[in-house]
């Protein structure tokens, strides 16, 4: 998803600049993570890296970017010159997209030349921050709603046209069957789905006109949008067209319904349905849906076969951020940590163990320093060195067969949508005695 290198924060460039003047520019270790899970949040599942490898694969100052830089009267010709031929030429460790994480874990690691490793920043939270943020969020619906069809419903309420397809991604990762935006359809190969709109109905004289003509336009997948005026009424119009057109071989595929209590509605409409024999005929339900609804729904056992949501999964309305960071561990081959009240960081390059317990779930895992060894396995892996891919990327079909598995994998009481007991992880007692040596010399 392409975007100027100067889509970042100013204090990059400022820094950048200052570390220029200075002869600055040995290696650092940055790591980005979570410092604590959201109120109601039991766990969190990586997403954004595949963007974040494009962004890291392509950077680099354009002359329009250079030309702007020189008008704006900040930098120094130097400076600015010296950009000229910036590219990531660093290493990138990192937890495999669709991997169940924690608080505290680093998701990314970049180790790189500091002017590198700093100007990125901004971009790499923005990108791993917000795919995270909707994925966890996403996954919680998958768990609320197991076995039944789930469309990202949340383009037209998006924060923008990039959060409307990265939020089609990251819900598809962590489990939703597809999406209604054709774009992230073309651009990811996500599933596409649709029905029709109010206004359609609306447009024609009556509900009966609209509903034949959309079935005759869209044979093969023709679900309907029965409750514009009278959701039972228009459930049994649907039973005298499918019965009509049965004849010419034309089916309606499913109905849809979009407001009022979507359980009872259900029950009503599938009654209707059954009772003229069209079993087939699926009920799909949409409206202002999050885990907590879809979880009632399935509590109730509704007759519904699908659930379009939106709006509260694509902002993540509950928990809409993360208390992301992405600091300095390490420079010039010297640990580095942060002190300050409350943001605290755990110093050094880091690597996080996991181990399962004996019937294959979650058990606790352990963060310790990157030289280290610890029981379980290690989850952050190579991904870039020297600027370059170690590894052909996975697909998404196949980081979404992985976050199937994880999510598998979550203890009984992380997959509760109430908040849980925590999950262990672990601080190594050499992480521990590397920050009270760092502390000590301060």
């Amino acid at each position: 998803m392409p975007a100027s290198v100067l889509l970042t924060d100013l204090y990059e460039l400022t820094m950048l600049q200052a570390y220029f003047e200075q002869g600055m520019n040995a290696t650092a270790v940055f790591e980005f993570f979570v410092r604590k899970l959201p109120p109601h949040r039991n766990f969190l599942i990586a997403a954004g890296l595949d963007q974040v490898l494009d962004y890291l694969s392509e950077l680099g100052f354009d002359a329009e970017d250079l030309g702007w830089l020189k008008q704006s009267g900040r930098f120094t010709p130097s400076f600015i010159a010296s950009l000229a031929d910036l590219r990531f030429t660093g290493d990138v460790d990192a937890m495999p997209e669709g991997t169940v994480c924690f608080a505290d874990e680093p998701l990314l690691r970049i180790t790189a030349p500091l002017r590198e490793a700093q100007l990125v920043e901004s971009r790499v939270i923005n990108l791993l921050h917000y795919q995270t943020l909707v994925a966890s969020k996403a996954a919680r619906a998958v768990l609320a709603a197991p076995a039944v069809l789930l469309v990202d419903f949340g383009l037209r309420r998006a924060h923008g046209s990039e959060a409307g397809l990265l939020s089609a991604r990251a819900s598809y990762l962590a489990g939703f069957s597809g999406t209604a935006t054709v774009e992230a359809a073309r651009r990811f190969g996500i599933p596409v789905y649709g029905t029709m709109a109010h206004s359609y109905v609306e447009a024609h004289p009556d509900e009966t006109a609209a509903f034949e003509r959309f079935v005759r336009a869209h044979p093969e997948n023709a679900v309907l949008l029965i409750d514009t005026y009278d959701t039972e009424r228009a459930a049994h119009k649907v039973v005298e067209l499918a019965s009509r057109l049965a004849a010419e071989g034309l089916t309606v595929k499913g109905v849809r319904i979009d407001s009022g209590d979507l359980g009872e509605h259900a029950r009503r409409v599938r009654a209707i349905l059954d009772a003229a024999g069209l079993t087939a005929i699926t009920i799909f339900a949409s409206g202002n849906l999050d885990e907590y609804r879809l979880a009632d729904l399935v509590a109730q056992r509704a007759p519904i076969d699908g659930f379009g949501v939106g709006t509260r999964m694509n902002t993540s309305a509950d928990a809409p951020y993360l208390d992301a960071a992405y600091k300095l561990q390490e420079y010039e081959g010297k640990a580095r940590r942060k002190r300050s009240e409350g943001k605290a960081t755990w110093p050094g390059r880091k690597q996080v163990y996991r181990c399962h317990d004996s019937a294959g779930r979650l058990g606790s895992d352990m963060l310790t320093l990157a030289s280290e060894q610890a029981p379980g396995a290690p989850l952050l892996q190579p991904v870039m060195r020297a600027g370059r891919l170690v590894t052909p990327r996975p697909t998404l079909t196949a980081t979404r067969e992985h976050a199937r598995a994880e999510l598998k994998r979550l203890p009984e009481r992380l997959r509760a949508l109430e908040e849980a007991e925590p999950y262990l992880v672990e601080i190594s007692a050499q992480v521990r005695a590397l920050a009270q040596q760092l502390d000590a010399q301060v």
